[in-house]
């Protein structure tokens, strides 16, 4: 699996973030072609060679005439729908923007439809937005990592006035994401480069066992003490153990009919959940009850997702949700032939050792209803073709 691991040291911006993709081997003229799409008059792109603090890097620039009046939600939506953009692109745009917008509303207490301000309005905003999406298209990418998020220090002053760093509106974004603040007086995360990270980071922590494949720097705009750059590593997911941070959500419950924790559990699973599970418990009065525990992704909105069925489908009046490390082994599906036919199975490593290797259950069935098989015949004849499988070399 073709994975991406963004190392933010110095934060994150959309520039910082299109000069990254491209040093590490976006074509440039393929990324032309799909700016193009925008049918923004006026607006050129360019990439340049670049030394920040001793470190090379690529340097992503758009141009565009003045803007007179500064877009909405609504208009960029309507522009990314207009453009021969790819179905998929233009639903994660779409995402991405609207991140932004919820969150400035949120700040300024006005309805999505009313905020209009220069970061979602801006022309580059949009172009960067649509070229961090072509990157990971054309290069391939199908998993994301990020590190935890050096946000900066100090104060930012831009339309609406003077604010703390990071800017009420990246910090609304940010909300279940790891950041810290170290070494830089200023603003490291914008928000769309928080925006374009929470919508495409599978998880947020310790660089995951890979084979490197091409690094990229992406340069920023201002000097600091370290190098202002977004590193970016892409590659193969190695044969290890990857260590993420995930939110577990829980809710004791004892007032609520049982037959309906079985919808309540699809909800949760299509919207995003990791995994879902009931424990029996005992609560006030001795009234017997349910703990339905939750284990959510951070970021890109699924823990606000989650809790949205949790408090809407269910008869909690509130949950906990506190933060934990989860260490999982590198795995992925093989086909094992078998004298009962191929067999879709899991397989999992440590240390680039196979240590697990496990038929999928519907296989099981699948073999014992075509076979006229008990199934727990099906599943020893299974489990000693895996093992000879196993043993064998490669």
């Amino acid at each position: 699996m073709r994975i991406a691991y963004f190392d933010c040291f110095s934060g994150i911006s959309g520039d910082m973030l299109a000069g990254a993709l491209l040093d590490a081997g976006l074509d440039f003229g393929d990324l032309e072609k799909e700016i193009e799409k925008l049918g923004l008059p006026g607006v050129t792109i360019s990439a340049s060679r670049v030394v920040k603090q001793n470190i090379a890097s690529t340097s992503f620039k758009v141009k565009y005439p003045e803007q007179k009046h500064h877009r909405g939600l609504d208009d960029l939506v309507q522009l990314v729908e207009n453009t021969s953009l790819d179905e998929a692109m233009k639903k994660k745009a779409k995402e991405i923007f609207s991140k932004i917008a919820v969150a400035e509303a949120r700040i300024h207490n006005m309805p999505v439809e009313k905020v209009h301000f220069h970061e979602i309005g801006a022309v580059d905003t949009v172009v960067d937005v649509v070229a961090a999406l072509t990157g990971f298209r054309m290069l391939g990418i199908e998993k994301v990592w990020c590190s935890p998020l050096n946000v900066g220090s100090g104060f930012v002053t831009f339309s609406h006035g003077k604010f703390p760093v990071p800017a009420p509106a990246t910090a609304e974004i940010l909300k279940g994401v790891p950041v810290y603040s170290a070494g830089s007086d200023g603003e490291l995360v914008t928000p769309t480069g928080a925006a374009v990270i929470t919508a495409l980071a599978d998880g947020f922590g310790d660089m995951p066992p890979m084979v490197t494949g091409a690094i990229g720097y992406g340069a920023g705009t201002k000097d600091f003490e370290q190098p202002n750059v977004l590193r970016i590593f892409v590659g193969e997911a190695g044969q290890g153990q990857s260590a993420t941070t995930i939110d577990v959500v829980e809710t004791n419950i004892d007032d609520m009919n049982p037959q309906f924790f079985d919808h309540v559990i699809d909800m949760l699973y299509r919207e995003g959940a990791l995994e879902v599970f009931m424990t029996n418990i005992q609560m006030k009065k001795n009234r017997p009850g349910i703990r339905l525990t939750v284990l959510s992704g951070p970021g890109a909105g699924t823990k606000d997702r989650l809790l949205k069925i949790l408090f809407r489908e269910t008869t909690t009046i509130g949950v906990r949700i506190r933060r934990e490390s989860r260490e999982v082994l590198a795995r992925e599906s093989i086909t094992v032939t078998t004298p009962l036919g191929d067999v879709n199975a899991k397989v999992s490593w440590f240390a680039g050792e196979i240590v697990n290797i496990k038929p999928e259950y519907e296989e099981l069935k699948r073999i014992a209803l075509e076979k006229n098989m008990p199934l727990r015949l099906v599943a020893d004849e299974i489990a000693r073709s895996i093992g000879e499988f196993a043993k064998s070399p490669g």
